[in-house]
């Protein structure tokens, strides 16, 4: 079965993808049966990274690459996994699991059983979190989980550069394995479950943007969402005379590590002196998919606090670094179940608190002035919004986000100002990564993000990578059923 003419030429990835498929047939795949495709974009943060996991508005887009992900049910039960672009990193290819392996007799393995026995050969981590989205079926839906599959992917998504990539790969295989084993979900529900498998199965302290915005996400067009804690508002197209461009550092970036988990667990720390402040004690909310501390004045999220009331009444009462020996002695529990607060750790209370608070409130003055710019955005507009990307870029530096490699960027951005670039930002979890760069939609203002480009090929010696244009997300792609041959 051949796709339409539509699908080539909207997705010229897939046409090459399913070329493949086909040379997988009889060793991967039975040319008889049907395999379930799904395509995930990653996503580029124009606003708001960092504010998901304190209840903030966020602003995401798609990113026109995008992780393929085609599965197949088996007659056994083995599940089959295979990434060939992982052998040039000495990477293991090909993974074969046994459905059993995930089971204790009838029951499923407890979560910290499973995690160490994924984590336990770097050589297959590359399929941790599709390990993750099958036990997370086999634990919601047992009686349906019955059968083995083999399972493909391929991936343009550069890896390290704040894109998204773990949010595409979980989203893309969950998406297609829940269609091939009968199971509908999309929208918020696809977002918690996989955000589950991110944060359970391979600890990494993520909030809930970056699978929002791969699986509601859609061409030219932007995911605004509160994170209260997942509450999607309609889609918002950027105004024509617009553009958005992304340039990686070349700096690798990662949840996982140290700085972000550092501004995470600050963030809560601050949120710790500020019910102290007002004599209250948070409980833990055990009633979502994932557990998170609650109060009666803000709900558990630091968004909630205005700024005004924060500089007026908070700001100055809150220590600007703690360490975490004294913390932990003084506090207890932390109230983020996600990041440990690490004895000899200093950490940025003040400023990753204030940032919390602030980022918020930015976003949503971002989001309004382009949702209500209709389809051209003033020049008074366009300059709030580029002053608005800058500020949150200096809220990250607060954060101990920044990087030497970012800053570089947003400050040859900046020398473009008065030739159509408006204002940039680093993005996503910070500490390297990328950086989003909004500009007019003019050949002056692609002139100028040239010379941006040549400016930091020169200063990093390197050719940086470049994001331009966008693609549907998984729910906008849905799940291709398709045939190798005709029935």
């Amino acid at each position: 079965m051949d796709l339409s003419p539509i699908q080539k030429d909207s997705f010229p990835d897939l046409v090459l993808f399913i070329d493949r498929l086909k040379d997988l047939t009889p060793g991967l795949f039975d040319p008889r049966q049907p395999v379930y495709i799904n395509r995930t974009p990653g996503r580029l943060d124009l606003m708001g990274g960092n504010d998901d996991y304190t209840g903030g508005l966020v602003f995401e887009t798609t990113i026109r690459e995008a992780t393929i992900v085609a599965v197949q049910p088996r007659s056994d039960r083995k599940a089959i996994f295979y990434n060939p672009a992982v052998r040039s990193i000495g990477w293991n290819d090909r993974i074969e699991v046994a459905l059993d392996q995930l089971m204790d007799g009838g029951a499923i393995k407890p979560l910290e059983e499973v995690r160490t026995w994924m984590n336990s050969d770097p050589e297959q981590s590359w399929c941790a979190y599709i390990l993750g989205d099958l036990y997370y079926l086999l634990m919601k839906f047992p009686e349906k989980i019955t059968q083995g599959f083999s399972l493909y992917l391929e991936s343009d998504i550069p890896l390290g550069k704040g894109v998204s990539s773990s949010a595409a790969l979980e989203v893309a295989s969950m998406k297609a394995l829940a269609a091939m084993y009968g199971i509908e979900v999309k929208g918020v529900e696809l977002a918690s479950w996989t955000q589950w498998v991110e944060i359970a199965l391979t600890q990494s302290a993520c909030g809930i943007m970056d699978q929002l915005a791969v699986v509601m996400g859609d061409v030219d067009s932007f995911v605004p969402m509160l994170c209260q804690p997942c509450l999607p508002y309609e889609l918002t197209r950027l105004p024509r005379n617009l553009v958005v461009w992304g340039i990686d550092s070349g700096v690798r970036h990662s949840v996982a590590g140290i700085e972000y988990e550092s501004a995470r667990a600050a963030t809560f720390m601050g949120y710790r002196y500020l019910c102290q402040l007002e004599c209250m004690e948070p409980a833990l909310d055990t009633n979502g998919i994932l557990p998170r501390y609650v109060d009666p004045m803000w709900n558990g999220y630091l968004a909630n606090i205005s700024p005004a009331v924060f500089r007026e009444k908070y700001e100055n009462r809150i220590p600007s670094c703690a360490r975490g020996s004294e913390f932990n002695a003084r506090f207890k529990p932390h109230l983020d179940p996600f990041t440990p607060v690490r004895d000899e750790v200093e950490y940025p209370v003040l400023g990753a608190t204030r940032y919390a608070v602030e980022e918020n409130w930015r976003v949503n003055l971002f989001y309004n002035l382009i949702s209500t710019a209709g389809e051209v955005a003033t020049e008074r507009a366009g300059r709030l919004l580029g002053e608005l990307m800058y500020q949150a870029h200096a809220g990250y530096t607060d954060c101990r986000l920044g990087s030497r490699a970012t800053d570089k960027i947003v400050g040859l951005v900046r020398a473009e100002q008065g030739n159509g670039l408006l204002g940039a930002k680093i993005t996503g979890g910070g500490a390297g990564g990328t950086v989003a760069v909004l500009g007019w939609n003019t050949p002056e203002a692609d002139a100028a993000f040239s010379r941006v480009v040549a400016g930091y090929r020169e200063f990093s010696g390197s050719e940086p990578y470049l994001f331009r244009g966008s693609s549907p997300g998984s729910d906008a792609f849905g799940v291709l059923e398709y045939r190798f041959v005709e029935t």
